[in-house]
């Protein structure tokens, strides 16, 4: 016990970021969306942290992280494969924890979010319906180079598909990664 109280005080942001992660998760879990009254304030927040802690040095680190984490997700989510407020949560990552450690995340979510997702396709037993829609989107991202005109194409396929909130992965793949890494002892 003492051992966790000295982790959480020690590492009281990585703490924070978990606990912002968790709450992320269960309301996309719920709703199928990251609301902006949790992820705009989990930006600033950071920003604000940063500078406190560093000054302009460290504040532009947290800048670098923002950006690093809303860019791995944009290009996705400008194509309709996934919401904004999942940008924006990987984008507080970054905020609060900078670029190593946002794209370190990334790939342990990345790596949850693949297995979730093969799970669930295998919990439905649709195979074969899945796999053609994967090489229709994978054709049309190669064939249609206005991302608005993929977003709209997505937005008509939403309604026939099995959704990933991807804040759950998000969360856990993070997590996990905090975890291996000893940030949350």
């Amino acid at each position: 016990m003492d051992t966790l109280l000295q982790g959480i005080t020690e590492n009281w942001t990585i703490w924070f970021v978990t606990v912002v992660l968790i709450v992320a998760a269960v309301i996309d879990g719920m709703i199928l969306k990251v609301p902006n009254w949790l992820t705009f304030p989990f930006i600033i927040c950071g920003w604000a942290h940063c500078f406190i802690q560093g000054g302009f040095p460290e504040l532009g680190y947290s800048l670098l992280g923002t950006f690093v984490g809303m860019m791995l997700l944009l290009p996705l989510r400008n194509v309709g494969g996934m919401g904004a407020g999942d940008v924006k949560l990987l984008a507080g990552i970054g905020a609060w924890c900078g670029t190593m450690i946002t794209l370190k995340a990334f790939a342990a979510t990345a790596i949850v979010g693949g297995i979730m997702a093969a799970f669930m396709i295998w919990k439905s037993g649709a195979w074969v319906k899945h796999y053609a829609q994967f090489w229709k989107i994978m054709d049309e991202w190669r064939t249609i180079r206005k991302p608005e005109q993929l977003a709209a194409i997505a937005r008509e396929r939403k309604p026939t598909m099995y959704l990933l909130p991807y804040g759950i992965p998000m969360a856990i793949g993070t997590i996990i990664y905090f975890a291996a890494t000893g940030q949350l002892v």
